[in-house]
């Protein structure tokens, strides 16, 4: 396994030339982007959405090429302060193209799924996401090990078949 740049990981996201799927398993990130704008959700401070919109432009570019963008959520129920605020700035990004949902975490304890979330890129590439335990990302790393690939397709799918649309999903 190989680390890799932000740039790097960027560029990945940007050039798969048919899938992307990412499954999230942590009730709580903190990414340097993300909590500025969650601190104002919490304050009760109205946020205008701005921010996302250049993934928002590169999800329309993916849905346009016929390339298909899909995010599985595992989430604790009652769910966490950071996934109430995810599932409340979700809507731009779904009609913008990614398929998200959500799967009760109860639904998933018999399903092997790997110690770290990640990305898998056309069935051939793997992003694993490695967080420090205050939900900083401390690493990204790769893998093209036939094992990790057979191993994040398995878990994502068999995470998928429970998950629910994100407009049919209401948090608890």
């Amino acid at each position: 396994m190989a680390s890799i740049t932000d740039d790097e990981f960027d560029r990945l996201l940007t050039d798969f030339a048919r899938e992307s799927v990412h499954l999230e398993t942590r009730d709580a990130y903190g990414t340097q982007v993300e909590l500025p704008h969650m601190a104002k959700w919490a304050a009760g401070v109205p946020d205008d959405l701005g921010w996302p919109q250049g993934w928002c432009t590169t999800l329309r570019e993916h849905a346009a090429a016929g390339k298909t963008v899909r995010r599985a959520r595992v989430v604790s129920e009652p769910l966490s302060d950071y996934q109430r605020w995810s599932h409340s700035i979700a809507a731009p990004m779904v009609d913008a193209g990614e398929d998200i949902r959500w799967v009760p975490r109860r639904l998933v304890s018999s399903i092997g799924i790997p110690g770290n979330d990640f990305y898998l890129l056309d069935d051939r590439l793997v992003v694993f996401l490695i967080y420090a335990g205050d939900g900083l990302a401390a690493d990204k790393v790769t893998s093209t090990d036939p094992h990790d690939i057979g191993l994040c397709r398995s878990a994502f799918d068999a995470v998928w078949e429970l998950s629910i649309l994100h407009r049919d999903y209401t948090p608890v």
